[in-house]
């Protein structure tokens, strides 16, 4: 007498269904993590995370329509190959972050290399791991009908609420569980070996009484293996990361933390030698820090009162140390959204030396928040400010695209004395022209009036992200600025600082002839593209 599909289920077919559709909730959850993952990844090391979340996911649902024509060929032997499938799935996922970093780190240096082959990397990823995540239905909706014979409308809808249920679950576990608790490397690692246990699981509980004997033997050594890869990468993951810092940074590092909000490093034990990156990005070096937090803070000080000053951005204390050089300030407000940056401003030897211990002085409050956020918050019992300063990333950076838009401009203008002053770091002028002029244009459509000047900037070596030219090699550039007010006649007074007598006919002899043409940047309509 020949089984009947059903009798072969060491289970009810109520129960099997059931077990069935959580591990298609389980996979789901994972397969979700990994695209973040590689959304995340991307977006760090890349840059733009607009364009790299858009490459990224549209790729992986183009590979997901692949997937599925693909695993038409396995029906016939679904089980084993759905097991196969969910092991090369963990194993290709897992190891994601660690093999991207790896390439980030160790082939980063040769800038030019790095440049033009991390986005094919980023895309081969995306196309294996979607074409493994598209496999997968199409196999579930041939084991699940083997269970208990359904009208595929009703199988359909049940596998596939199964999957978006699940995914709900992986996308709010990344942030909120992996990233923080486990980070980037360590998090995709774990969510590979959930995946590969639940797949194996699956298939040896419910349908291994349909496996030959070949079939159960090569899928158990895929399993066994892909756990063993990703459990030696689980223990070795410390010593990889901090060998990869060391390749990115160099071997002088002496604080890395992931602070929730971002990652930060600082390389160097004295003053001169201090870098800070954030994300890998260098944000101040030691040895020409002076020049741009002087060109930022000068002309905005020098142009009226300054009593009371607002720095967006920050953290770090360098720009709050000029200010304070000049007589007669009475506050300085420091708005940060990272708390750890403040944190290292206060208790790092060599840091706190470079901003002259700012966050001693009494007149200095530091405030975390998101720069865009407070701004909008109640200002009828606050003062204006005499000056205000935006020590903020690139505008190139996406993440600091709203901090450079019409809007965020327009609210810096809210808390801004009649005759107050605002000085913006706006990038640099000759590599990025179009991003600067667009600040510039930006700011005028505000309704502020603004004079564009520029200073001879940094040489690093190990500069990454926007302090990286488009072939990736790091060069000499310099940093743009736009000092702005209500009127034209406070622009006039500041000019006599030497900052803008050398820097404003610097930026005027860089001066696009088409800059007019530059249309504002907004929070729904963002410019700042190269």
């Amino acid at each position: 007498m020949i089984e009947s599909p059903a009798e072969r289920l060491p289970v009810t077919p109520r129960t099997g269904r059931f077990l069935v559709l959580a591990g298609v909730f389980i996979c789901a959850a994972c397969g979700l993590v990994y695209e973040l993952e590689l959304v995340a990844l991307a977006a760090y090391l890349i840059g733009d995370s607009v364009t790299q979340a858009s490459v990224v996911l549209s790729v992986m649902v183009f590979a997901m329509g692949v997937g599925s024509l693909l695993a038409k060929r396995l029906r016939c032997r679904a089980a084993v190959g759905f097991g196969l499938v969910e092991a090369a799935l963990a194993l290709v996922g897992g190891c994601s972050a660690l093999v991207l970093y790896a390439a980030f780190a160790w082939a980063g240096d040769r800038g030019e290399m790095w440049a033009s082959g991390s986005r094919y990397l980023f895309v081969a990823f995306s196309l294996a791991i979607g074409v493994l995540i598209g496999a997968e239905v199409p196999l579930l909706m041939v084991l699940i009908q083997r269970i208990r014979r359904q009208d595929a409308g009703g199988a359909v809808a049940d596998l596939f609420a199964a999957d978006y249920v699940g995914a709900l679950v992986g996308g709010l576990a990344f942030p909120f569980l992996l990233l923080p608790w486990f980070g980037q490397l360590t998090g995709a690692l774990l969510t590979g070996a959930v995946n590969v246990l639940v797949g194996g699981a699956l298939i040896f509980g419910l349908f291994g009484r349909d496996l030959s004997g070949r079939g159960r033997c090569a899928l158990f050594g895929a399993n066994i293996a892909v756990l063993a890869v990703l459990a030696s990468a689980a223990l070795l993951v410390d010593d990889f990361e901090r060998a990869a810092r060391r390749a990115v940074y160099g071997s002088d590092i002496r604080v890395a933390v992931q602070t929730g909000v971002q990652e930060v490093v600082l390389t160097g034990a004295d003053r001169a030698s201090l870098n800070l990156y954030v994300d890998g990005r260098l944000r101040v070096s030691g040895r020409d820090e002076h020049r741009y937090h002087r060109a930022l803070v000068q002309p905005a000080m020098r142009g009226g009162p300054h009593a009371r000053v607002l720095v967006l951005g920050g953290g770090d204390g360098l720009a709050a140390r000029e200010v304070l050089r000049h007589s007669g300030v009475r506050r300085v407000d420091v708005v940060e959204v990272d708390p750890g940056v403040v944190k290292l401003a206060r208790s790092d030897p060599a840091l706190s030396e470079l901003n002259g211990h700012v966050y001693r002085d009494r007149r200095v409050r530091a405030i975390h928040a998101d720069a865009f956020r407070w701004l909008r918050g109640p200002h009828e019992r606050r003062l204006p400010y005499d000056v205000v300063l935006a020590d903020l990333p690139d505008p190139g950076i996406t993440a600091s695209t709203k901090l450079y838009s019409q809007e965020f401009f327009g609210l810096v203008a809210r808390v801004l004395a009649d005759d107050g002053r605002f000085a913006v770091h706006a990038g640099p002028v000759v590599t990025r022209s179009r991003t600067y002029w667009t600040v510039d244009a930006t700011l005028r459509a505000a309704g502020l009036a603004t004079t564009p000047y520029r200073v001879t900037g940094r040489y690093s070596a190990n500069a990454a992200g926007p302090d990286r030219t488009d072939d990736g090699t790091a060069r000499p550039h310099d940093w743009g600025f736009v000092l702005a007010a209500r009127d034209a006649h406070r622009l006039a007074v500041a000019r006599d600082a030497a900052v803008l007598r050398a820097g404003a006919p610097a930026a005027e002899r860089v001066r696009p002839p088409f800059w007019q043409g530059f249309e504002p940047s907004t929070l729904v309509h963002p410019r700042y593209a190269d």
